[in-house]
């Protein structure tokens, strides 16, 4: 069990009389032996008062100056003034929702059975207070990812009730952006109604480096842009050769497919070997020159073969198309060591946004969109930077009432915070 964890002690002895030998001596402790259990304390909620003490005088009673006849100690500073709800609270409903994909009105029952009424509509309404609080990081968090080397993108689905001139069964989406400078990765959710590749080359605006994504084809426009290098995603070639072995079923023979991800499983193996020999960038891509690329020379002559002589609608002739049709940026990775084969850093990050989807179902608007854009930007980037949620979200909800300065909202990103930073505080 974690040591940090605080410890009751429960202390069982022999009665006095069970301590006498047989022979009429008394036994002495030789020893103990010590045994551990895990107990949890529900959650139990608390008022916390806030008394603000008046003064006057009583002597002139404000007749001898111009300032106030009464002083009463300052309002203190809130994340949401003249809200119920504090820190610790608003950190609480958040990971609830935002990490452990409980939605607002299962929260509401939650709080119901311990006796206080919240409802889902504050939830919703501190969601989007705070997330308009929370605009200055996001611009600093957006510059942090623009600065790196690499950025991953991805976007999926969501489905936004009371979007302006859309029915409800519109589909918008979530995109995903991953980048930031080595060893300090930030994430991005944008909420848009589009998945036109203009929400992507937007979001790109002034960006130099590296872009991996999927084959969407949204993602074309990033080939013609100065100063970037798209990136290509073998993980998506590779689900291509294994719909063709699932749809050939387990008793067909192996086939044109297997040979394909024979090929796609040197280069992983490859990569994974090096990685774990924590080889410096330097070598990296000497290991990726030397090993990687006579397996792609070797795999694009055997695709260039086999096209010619495989039905283009079927679903072999459809894998190797597409894999054809994104060889140069597949073969992209092996120029920088701070790629990866694969655009698995953002799907990944996507994924607890998915997850979450299939509880919460929808957003009632955009600006709820947007809210849970921002709120997920902030719990991703912490968990990429080992952070807790919880801890991370308190601590800056505590501290961004206070923050005035460029310098101050930057000390609040957790790219520039660590788990002692978080543990020192509480």
């Amino acid at each position: 069990l974690p040591e940090d964890l605080p410890r009751v002690v429960v202390e069982h002895d022999l009665s006095e009389e069970e301590k006498v030998c047989a022979c009429g001596s008394t036994m002495e402790r030789i020893g103990q032996e010590v045994s551990e259990q895990l107990e949890i304390i529900p959650a139990k909620m608390q008022v916390i008062r806030y008394i603000r003490y008046k003064y006057a005088c009583k002597v002139c009673e404000g007749v001898q100056g111009e300032g106030p006849t009464i002083k009463i100690a300052p309002v203190p500073e809130q994340i949401i003034p003249k809200s119920i709800a504090t820190p610790g609270l608003l950190a609480y409903i958040f990971t609830a929702k935002f990490v452990d994909a409980v939605p607002f009105y299962r929260q509401e029952k939650q709080f119901g059975r311990i006796g206080v009424e919240l409802s889902r509509t504050n939830m919703c309404t501190w969601a989007m207070k705070v997330a308009s609080r929370c605009g200055p990081l996001l611009e600093m968090l957006h510059a942090e990812i623009l600065s790196g080397p690499l950025i991953n993108a991805d976007e999926t689905t969501v489905q936004v009730l009371d979007e302006p001139g859309r029915s409800s069964t519109s589909k918008s989406y979530m995109w995903v952006y991953r980048g930031g400078p080595p060893g300090k990765p930030g994430l991005i959710y944008q909420y848009h109604p589009s998945r036109a590749g203009e929400v992507a080359r937007s979001f790109l605006e002034g960006y130099q480096g590296y872009v991996q994504t999927d084959g969407y084809k949204g993602y074309n426009f990033l080939q013609g842009l100065d100063g970037i290098t798209h990136v290509g995603c073998w993980a998506h070639a590779r689900r291509k050769f294994v719909e063709v072995i699932q749809a050939r079923g387990k008793k067909g023979k192996a086939g044109s497919a297997d040979v394909a991800l024979a090929y796609i499983q040197k280069l992983y193996r490859i990569e994974s070997e090096a990685r774990n020999r924590d080889l410096k960038e330097e070598e990296l891509s000497q290991e990726r020159e030397l090993k990687a690329r006579p397996v792609m020379v070797e795999f694009k002559d055997w695709l260039d073969k086999k096209v010619v002589q495989t039905p283009p609608k079927s679903l072999l002739g459809q894998a190797i198309a597409y894999t054809l049709g994104q060889w140069s940026s597949l073969i992209r990775y092996i120029d920088s060591p701070h790629l990866t084969p694969d655009n698995n850093l953002a799907e990944n990050a996507i994924r607890p946004f998915v997850v979450g989807r299939k509880n919460w179902l929808f957003s009632g608007n955009p600006e709820g969109a947007r809210a849970s854009a921002v709120l997920y930007s902030l719990i991703e980037t912490a968990k990429a930077n080992g952070l807790e949620p919880y801890s991370y979200l308190r601590y800056l909800l505590e501290r961004l009432p206070h923050a005035y300065t460029k310098e101050e909202y930057k000390a609040l990103l957790p790219q520039y915070l660590n788990p002692a930073d978080l543990v020192a505080a509480q």
